[in-house]
């Protein structure tokens, strides 16, 4: 048996231990999870009555980030906006995005301009 001191002292070390990689791991979920892209406007399969259609949305975690092959920027809280010019009938729109471990999403919208 270890005296209660020492008791003390190992199970104060193995809380420590677990609260710091409790921490690492949260500080590092973003680095775990990838790169994440959340289209706001336009919701894939509307129906828009103006050719000139608004992309917005929010990217974490991106170093790169396309709309049809086409790179656009994203401000300082990782919100973007574009405006697309769609032919009438059936769109597809394609946003890729990347980050620095080079792990890529992909996120379609598909319109339809009458």
């Amino acid at each position: 048996m270890l005296p209660s001191r020492t008791k003390l002292y190992v199970s104060g070390f193995l809380a420590l231990v677990i609260l710091i990689g409790g921490y690492v791991l949260f500080q590092a979920r973003n680095i775990i999870i990838g790169p994440v892209v959340k289209i706001e406007n336009p919701i894939s399969g509307a129906v828009v009555d103006n050719p000139l259609v608004s992309i917005s949305g929010v990217a974490r975690n991106v170093s790169y980030i396309s709309l049809n092959d086409r790179p656009i920027f994203i401000d300082e809280e990782g919100n973007f906006k574009e405006k697309l010019l769609v032919s009438p009938g059936y769109s597809i729109m394609t946003i890729v995005a990347r980050d620095r471990f080079d792990r890529t999403t992909k996120e379609v919208i598909e319109l339809v301009y009458r």
